[in-house]
């Protein structure tokens, strides 16, 4: 840890940066973990380093991601919880680069915050670190800005972005579907990271609380379900795109069903869900019956239990199924590409 730099008038007007070295101290036990392919182990640096091998790569492509937690992190802060939003973080880029066909290399975050309490941020980092050791990637550096006067000294925003490779040839193309493939729901974890804004406004989550068990949630806590982390695909997608053609992928964020499956899906085709199959988690039941929403925005703002989505040619759905739940995924078909002008219909 550096003991020679300090500034007092620094500290003076709300930064510390002494708080900054010992929260990298912290935070270094939860790096080295997602530490794979023997990069650079000094954090601290003016940037990450990543050794990369493309040796089974012919024609290698670069794949990144970015995104943040949303004000779902009002959540962590009303709990005081902040050791899985690193999660969301992760999920949230590395799930979105799967649906190209790659697999995340490595990761970065940024953290921004009102005052630097260095246990808080080691917590979140090792929340990020346990993300990137799901999604089997590293965690090669980041950012941690102390912001006074810009965020209350009890909040701070959380983001980050992934690189990842996929070789050209193995780019998910989606202009070989065809009428009669069919759609597989990956289960989501709860809420995932989408939403938060309408969820917080439902609940009055300011002036509720948040630990006190509710029966149509198994007993849970409003905040626990609500604070469940983004569950993260990359695994189990990655062991599908080895024994089966996968010709569509979903991460279904914000804008649920209607924004996000159309996006995997070409001009001509569209998808017919059987609504009767989709297994909605009890929160969405919840969220709806709390907030009086319309099964339309329902399904147009939330996962409801769908957190990714996967096309593949019906000959091979039964082996898709199998291979994803050996990867601990509890898949099952949803639906069957048509020919339509519509890209997407519930039934």
């Amino acid at each position: 840890m550096n003991t020679h730099s300090r500034s007092d008038s620094y500290a003076a007007a709300g930064v510390d940066i002494t708080a900054g070295y010992r929260a990298v101290e912290l935070m270094k036990k939860h790096i080295a973990r997602t530490m794979i392919r023997g990069s650079a182990d000094d954090i601290g640096g003016f940037g990450g380093l990543f050794p990369l091998d493309l040796s089974d790569c012919k024609n290698p492509v670069l794949v990144a991601g970015t995104d943040g937690v949303g004000t779902k992190l009002k959540l962590a802060f009303l709990m005081d919880k902040h050791d899985t939003v690193g999660i969301d973080c992760v999920a949230m880029c590395v799930n979105d680069i799967v649906c190209c066909g790659a697999k995340p290399l490595f990761f970065l975050d940024y953290i921004a915050c009102g005052k630097n309490y260095p246990e808080k941020i080691a917590a979140i980092v090792g929340g990020v670190a346990e993300g990137c050791v799901q999604a089997g990637c590293e965690l090669i550096g980041g950012e941690t800005a102390e912001m006074p006067g810009f965020y209350p000294v009890d909040e701070y925003d959380l983001a980050g972005f992934s690189v990842g490779v996929v070789d050209r040839a193995r780019v998910i193309d989606k202009t070989t579907m065809q009428a009669g493939d069919v759609m597989i729901a990956l289960p989501s974890s709860g809420v995932h990271s989408n939403g938060f804004s309408l969820v917080r406004k439902v609940f009055d989550v300011e002036h509720r609380d948040l630990g006190a068990p509710v029966g149509e949630l198994d007993g849970k806590s409003l905040g626990e379900v609500l604070l469940t982390p983004t569950k993260i695909y990359v695994k189990p997608v990655l062991a599908l795109l080895e024994k089966v053609r996968v010709r569509g992928i979903s991460h279904i964020t914000g804008g649920g069903f209607y924004e996000n499956m159309p996006r995997s899906i070409p001009e001509g085709l569209g998808v017919r869900i059987d609504k009767s199959a989709v297994r909605v988690l009890p929160i969405f039941d919840l969220i709806r019956r709390a907030g009086g929403i319309d099964e339309r925005d329902m399904f147009n703002t939330f996962n409801m239990g769908v957190g990714m989505s996967v096309i593949v040619p019906r000959e091979e759905a039964d082996t898709a199924l199998a291979v994803l739940r050996a990867a601990g995924e509890e898949a099952y078909l949803i639906g069957e590409i048509e020919r339509a002008e519509e890209k997407i219909r519930l039934c």
